[in-house]
């Protein structure tokens, strides 16, 4: 019997993963009223079956045996453990030392998973086509400040299928919004003393569990808001985090998987906890079990909820074992699954092990973000990158994915400054992150035209604006998919801070009565032109022609580029031009986008 709960002829089956423990008590909570049913053990799982329909039921476990953490036994009945499995919780997940603590009941402070069963639906193809446009969103941020959305739904699934945020993204002509995690997570154990909480979500405990602060409705409020942007040509991918869990390292809270199955995640030779992730912990796929438990959780948002598929968070942890490799099992689990194997996959193809930098790397269906056309193109904006390397990248990065381009482009995301603080601020301010502003990147590629941070200056302002303008049409003219981050379209600043993980307030809130309009409608002409040719941009053409732009004559003509003219300093920029479309790039005007 695989894990989860299962209801069927009037009967509910729980069943939970636990090979170590002695013994596992299932808990059905009434209110405050707990009934403990002993489980039977059934090789590595244990279940038991009650009578009836228990859909609605609060429940969780109890699990028995050794404390001896070195050993990786976490056994512990005073915690209320969260089914790795659970679909649905009663509460979000709070912080607290006791939950680290031997001997100390948790159930007071610990979620109860809910019994359901939602109902399976037939997902329809994706929507998302390689060349659209992604949106990356922050599903609280986005929405918390919107005039047009009822209060009652800001900062939720539901304000995203509104009118006014669809219209919005149909402006832009959005192929799919990719949205940053809405599965139920905990606040790192360090953010409370400062006052702070994670604002983006990327620390999850229950993998299939929505967040209740985001998701109050449960699967049909996500399945329900899916289907409505889907309705509108808008797909919707969700940013998955299955590299590690809110557990932390040895000092962390014993929730869910540390305290039923410790062996889910990597550990060294000395039985020390890997830390690839930088979170603490790292899940172990090379162990089935954790790779049952992705594939559940993926099929689980594609059975249920219709997404058109998903962005895998620090994805070489999926193909870790300790190792990276290109051919680890989850890629064929993947593609031979009936549910998954048309899902689009989007890899940040980059962890913090050894070896982690696989950029180029991962199956020849999925796509990565392009961290180098972030960098290449902010580079040559800022002087110091050369016409022939940004060529290299506008046309798809033949150098990284050969001539089929699987490059996700992008100047900015949820990591890092946005587009706008990218030309305001020279370094980072992370002050209010309560870590002496060390966290965060401390190479961006910035500049700040002159003064840093906010200003008056118009000469300063302008600069700023027609940068913004050519950064935008660098990265609309080039070939594979592109990202926008939600509000670098208009402007958003989260006025220095790099990493505004633990901000969940005015800076990462997009304020929507501070957009800047002409910028905003700027981008949706660029986008308009690259929806009309999307065809066109998943692989670079080849009958194309590259001309030449030299500043002594400061107008573009028929000659095209030589070797040498790639590196001449007298050339500052180019044009490229077929029988469908073209684009122009010059770092006089600066200005870049379709010819």
């Amino acid at each position: 019997m695989k894990p989860g709960v299962l209801i069927t002829d009037g009967k509910t089956r729980f069943t939970v993963r636990s090979p170590r423990a002695e013994a596992l008590t299932l808990c059905l909570f009434d209110g405050d009223a707990e009934q403990r049913v002993p489980m039977v053990r059934d090789g590595d799982n244990w279940s038991v079956e009650i009578a009836g329909d228990l859909r609605g039921s609060a429940y969780g476990y109890r699990a028995s045996g050794q404390w001896n953490p070195p050993a990786g036994l976490w056994f512990d009945p005073a915690k209320l453990l969260v089914d790795p499995h659970a679909l649905e919780l009663d509460r979000p997940f709070t912080y607290d030392p006791s939950l680290s603590a031997y001997g100390i009941d948790t159930t007071a402070i610990v979620p109860k998973a809910v019994v359901t069963a939602p109902p399976s639906i037939t997902p329809a193809p994706p929507l998302f086509r390689h060349g659209g446009l992604i949106y990356e969103l922050n599903v609280r941020g986005f929405t918390m400040l919107h005039p047009d959305v009822p209060e009652a739904i800001r900062g939720t699934v539901a304000a995203l299928a509104h009118p006014a945020i669809i219209n919005h993204l149909k402006r832009l002509h959005v192929s799919a919004v990719e949205l940053m995690p809405i599965v139920a997570w905990i606040d790192e154990r360090h953010l409370p003393p400062l006052g702070l909480s994670n604002a983006w979500g990327y620390n999850p405990v229950a993998m299939m569990a929505l967040d209740p602060r985001l998701c109050p409705g449960g699967v049909p409020e996500l399945r329900d808001t899916v289907a409505a942007l889907r309705a509108e040509g808008i797909g919707t991918i969700l940013d998955i985090v299955l590299n590690h869990s809110g557990e932390s390292d040895v000092l962390g809270p014993v929730i869910s998987l540390r305290g039923l199955d410790d062996a889910a995640y990597a550990k060294a030779p000395d039985g020390s906890l890997i830390n690839d992730t930088g979170c603490g912990n790292t899940l172990d796929f090379g162990n089935h079990a954790v790779r049952t438990l992705a594939l559940d959780t993926l099929r689980h948002f594609v059975s249920h909820c219709g997404v058109d598929g998903f962005r895998f968070d620090l994805a070489p942890i999926i193909a870790r074992s300790p190792g990276f490799a290109a051919d680890a099992p989850i890629f064929a689990e993947i593609a031979a699954d009936p549910v998954l194997a048309d899902r689009v996959m989007i890899a940040e193809p980059w962890d913090i092990g050894p070896g982690g930098y696989q950029l180029g790397a991962f199956p020849p269906n999925w796509l990565e973000w392009n961290d180098r056309f972030r960098d290449d193109v902010r580079r040559f904006w800022k002087g110091e990158a050369g016409l022939g390397l940004l060529a290299t990248r506008i046309a798809g990065s033949s150098d990284i994915f050969g001539k089929a381009c699987r490059a996700i482009n992008f100047l900015a995301a949820h990591d890092g400054f946005t587009l706008a603080d990218m030309l305001a601020y020279e370094a980072r301010h992370n002050w209010a992150n309560g870590e002496e502003n060390r966290d965060g990147h401390g190479e961006n590629f910035s500049w700040n035209n002159g003064i840093e941070g906010d200003t008056d200056d118009a000469t300063v302002l302008s600069a700023r604006t027609t940068y913004a303008r050519a950064l935008l049409g660098t990265l609309f003219v080039s070939t594979g998919s592109i990202m926008l981050t939600a509000g670098d379209e208009f402007g958003r600043t989260q006025r220095g801070n790099n990493n505004a993980y633990a901000q969940d307030n005015d800076t990462t809130w997009i304020d929507w009565e501070r957009c800047d309009l002409a910028l905003e409608a700027y981008v949706c002409e660029l986008s308009s032109w690259r929806a009309s040719i999307i065809s066109e941009l998943q692989r670079f053409p080849e009958d194309g022609k590259w001309q030449i732009l030299k500043c002594t004559k400061m107008h573009l003509d028929d000659t095209e580029m030589h070797p040498d003219d790639w590196n001449s300093p007298l050339t500052t920029g180019f044009r490229w031009q077929n029988a469908t479309y073209g684009f122009t790039v010059d770092r006089a005007g600066p200005k870049a986008g379709p010819a």
